[in-house]
């Protein structure tokens, strides 16, 4: 039995690195080093550094390089439609439009 939704191969890790490659990539395309970075996002240097090293940060400072790079609409673009692989997927979607809560169980594909 599958799941509603299959998560494709790329790990978290995987992912963080290219959003701090391409934070990193932003930042220097606009002449910044990273104590000006920090003094436009108030995001301390030491945590965009570990973000650019380690590709670790909080969300809240994620967000505030990405508005301090310009990526605002982007951000706000992000998850913001559904994205569906079948039909069943998009009736579920359609159903679930007004929904407040969640649903204490999985639901599953009929095999």
């Amino acid at each position: 039995m599958t799941l509603l939704y299959t998560f494709d191969e790329d790990k978290t890790e995987a992912i963080m690195k290219v959003l701090a490659r391409n934070c990193q990539k932003r930042r220097l395309e606009k002449g910044l080093s990273r104590d000006a970075l920090a003094d436009l996002s108030k995001v301390p240097a030491a945590t965009i550094a570990k973000f650019e090293t380690k590709h670790v940060i909080s969300l809240a400072s994620f967000v505030a390089l990405a508005k301090a790079l310009g990526y605002t609409n982007d951000l706000k673009q992000l998850l913001s439609e559904p994205l569906y692989n079948t039909m069943a997927e998009l009736d579920e979607i359609n159903r679930n439009l007004n929904r407040k809560r969640g649903s204490r169980n999985v639901r599953k594909e009929k095999e």
